[in-house]
């Protein structure tokens, strides 16, 4: 008689949080009908990509003129997903995202500003990643492709609904991930944190070098 295997307490944690994310009515990642109404436009999303430019000019100091990040613990924007980073902004304003100097910058804007800024750093180039020949890209690949891929893809491109983290900063992908691990409270997605809960400390660091050096 075939003995009957089942799944293990993380893979369930994981089913159950995907389903409650993704469950018809839950508000998360529910999209935007004005950033899509935009987008399908080329004059109005050419203006709106101009208006936010100049909001952008406020976030420069930390992101950089056209989202690259000066600082390596802060994200870059440029090529992010124009959805995703639209949900950012208002899991910010109602605190399922906590920073203080962020929540205050946000909370300072409309929600036209939001989609505006969005769509500007979403059509910006995100340049390539930099190699470390320090660090082993070679197991931090392998350990994304069985933790991470299924939803941000093979390439770590994401899609409307997830970050794109293919040449991201290896110093914030770390701290992000810690923060899921530890469940600190900076960030909140069940799904992130039943993914990332079996990873190590190196292996957190090994697949953040992975991804920064990904173009």
């Amino acid at each position: 008689m075939q003995k009957i295997r089942y799944p293990s307490f993380q893979a369930l944690l994981l089913a159950v949080a995907c389903l409650v994310a993704f469950w018809p009515g839950s508000g998360v990642y529910a999209g935007d009908a004005r950033l899509k109404e935009i987008s399908s436009d080329p004059y109005m999303l050419w203006s709106a990509r101009g208006a936010g430019r100049k909001i952008a000019a406020f976030c420069a100091n930390c992101h950089g003129d056209s989202g690259i990040s000066v600082l390596p613990d802060v994200p870059n924007l440029a090529g992010q997903n124009a959805d995703y980073l639209l949900e950012q902004t208002r899991k910010f304003g109602n605190g399922q995202r906590k920073d203080h100097f962020m929540q205050g910058m946000i909370n300072a804007l409309q929600e036209e500003e939001k989609v505006q800024l969005s769509l500007f750093y979403a059509s910006q180039n995100p340049g390539s990643g930099r190699a470390r020949a320090t660090v082993d890209t070679k197991a931090g690949g392998r350990l994304f492709t069985a933790s991470c891929a299924r939803c941000h893809g093979d390439k770590a491109l994401g899609d409307e609904l997830i970050p794109r983290l293919a040449g991201q900063h290896e110093a914030y992908l770390v701290v992000a991930t810690i923060r899921y691990h530890r469940n600190s409270g900076e960030r909140q997605d069940p799904r992130m944190s039943a993914s990332v809960a079996p990873l190590k400390d190196a292996d957190i660091k090994a697949v953040a070098a992975y991804l920064s050096n990904l173009r």
